[in-house]
């Protein structure tokens, strides 16, 4: 990510973006994207606005007000843009540094572990303004993150990298194989000995008092429900994930390394 920004320089290869080299057209290029890399460091004694308006004078664009206020609305912080960053919560920050990265239109939005630090609420803040840049605003975005459920959940193409080298790349439906797809069902009465003697037994992953994981394709799933249901068994929720962490284990051969999402 450093390398696309110009940042530091590969030590060989070469970089396009939108089909231009990168080195011949390094100050067009960096004109196209925005970025945060790590956190947003930003003045802590300053408003949002602040911060905002001081980083939009930076662009060579003569940005206006207007795009401020219009930035701050797309990440959800109008209302809010003249309280001290100091004391914006990390959720706030994440957003402001974003709103920062949009504010001259860039086309490629480069995302360096976005969620990261954030609680629940705030990780699913910023998967939804993620979704919504890419849906609402046609931007390309680039995200890199360990946490592999929410990569799973906002991207649709994926790189696999592992200790420096890339493993596999594509199209996240295409990589994930259905068969490794986790269901989990919740059930009432005591199902455990039932389907301890049945078909389904060998897809079972685990098991709580009223809960059962199984490993199997989602096309599977109506006709267990239809068998639980036959069996007197009150099935009462369903609910598929792919394992994105076991297809990771699969391509790698150190469990214990740490995995990089792109």
């Amino acid at each position: 990510m450093r390398m696309l920004l110009g940042l530091i320089f590969p030590d060989a290869g070469q970089i396009f973006i939108d089909g231009t080299e990168f080195n011949n057209s390094r100050r067009h290029l960096l004109g196209k994207i925005g970025a945060i890399i790590e956190r947003p460091d930003m003045y802590g004694y300053l408003t949002g606005w602040e911060n905002l308006k001081m980083f939009a004078t930076l662009s060579d664009k003569h940005i206006k007000h207007d795009r401020l206020h219009e930035v701050l609305e797309i990440v959800g912080l109008k209302g809010r843009e003249h309280d001290k960053f100091k004391a914006y919560s990390q959720g706030m920050k994440q957003r402001l540094g974003i709103a920062i990265a949009l504010v001259h239109k860039p086309d490629l939005l480069i995302l360096d572990e976005p969620t990261n630090g954030l609680d629940p609420q705030g990780i699913a803040e910023m998967r939804g303004l993620i979704r919504s840049l890419s849906r609402d605003h046609g931007k390309t975005i680039l995200i890199s993150s360990h946490l592999l459920y929410e990569i799973e959940q906002v991207a649709t193409s994926m790189i696999v990298l592992h200790k420096g080298r890339k493993v596999t790349e594509g199209k996240v439906n295409d990589l994930l194989n259905p068969d490794e797809t986790l269901v989990d069902i919740t059930m009432t009465g005591n199902a455990g000995p039932v389907i301890a003697g049945s078909q389904w037994a060998a897809g079972l992953v685990a098991q709580g008092d009223n809960s059962f994981t199984f490993k199997m394709n989602p096309a599977h799933i109506p006709a267990l429900n239809r068998w639980l249901v036959g069996e007197g068994i009150d099935v009462a929720e369903i609910r598929s994930r792919h394992s994105l962490e076991a297809y990771f284990l699969s391509l790698t051969d150190d469990s214990i390394t740490a995995h990089r999402a792109v």
